[in-house]
């Protein structure tokens, strides 16, 4: 029943893009709840009290943090469409890679966005290092979990926003001319149905990450 999945997410949160990726996917029917993360709400401050983020899973009451918990979570108690690797090594390191992109990728890219001149100049460097690593495990593939969409995809479906993210501040360290094998990747995403539904709008995106810069740089004055 939809009511024993609740996710608690924000609209522009690429993870919890990520959680309703894997419940389309798999077909899991739940109930979407929208937190406006400046006024967090009684039920997300109950169930998350620790981290106090999205997302948040909710299944027959009891809460889970974190998306990739959240991923293995769901492909764990619901067996249908498997999205991570059946084999015990694919398995590993598709969670290794997961892990490349959330704690190497992520925090470099993030650094960028906050920084200017030289500063900037060096961390898209070592972003533009860090795409080419993660694009090698790409390169033959269909997907990164093979010949279908997987874990793997979900988690590096992160990639969408680093495109926003760089059109809106003017330093796009995610080009074709560079990552070629990553572009034809997300042109096959996007075919995916549930992949679209997922999608951020665009020009909203932007907008938001316009205002985010902009108040990060008024609250360090």
């Amino acid at each position: 029943m939809a009511e024993e999945v609740k996710l608690f997410g924000m609209w522009a949160s690429p993870f919890s893009r990520r959680v309703e990726l894997a419940l389309k996917l798999k077909g899991i029917p739940y109930e979407y709840i929208e937190e406006d993360l400046s006024n967090k709400s009684p039920s997300l401050l109950k169930y998350n009290p620790i981290h106090k983020k999205v997302p948040l899973l909710v299944h027959k009451e009891k809460p889970l943090a974190e998306s990739l918990v959240i991923l293995e979570y769901l492909d764990e108690t619901w067996k249908n469409n498997p999205i991570l690797p059946q084999d015990p090594y694919e398995r590993a390191m598709a969670r290794f890679w997961a892990k490349f992109i959330d704690e190497k990728l992520l925090p470099t890219a993030a650094k960028v966005s906050h920084s200017t001149g030289k500063e900037q100049e060096q961390g898209v460097e070592e972003v533009h290092q860090q795409l080419k690593i993660l694009e090698n495990e790409l390169k033959g593939k269909e997907f990164f979990a093979g010949q279908s969409i997987g874990y793997l995809d979900i988690v590096a479906h992160v990639l969408f926003w680093f495109y926003s993210a760089g059109e809106a501040s003017g330093v796009n360290a995610l080009t074709t001319e560079k990552f070629p094998i990553i572009y034809e990747w997300i042109e096959k995403l996007i075919k995916i149905d549930a992949v679209n539904e997922c999608r951020i709008p665009k020009e909203k995106h932007q907008d938001f990450i316009r205002l985010r810069r902009e108040s990060l740089k008024s609250a360090s004055k």
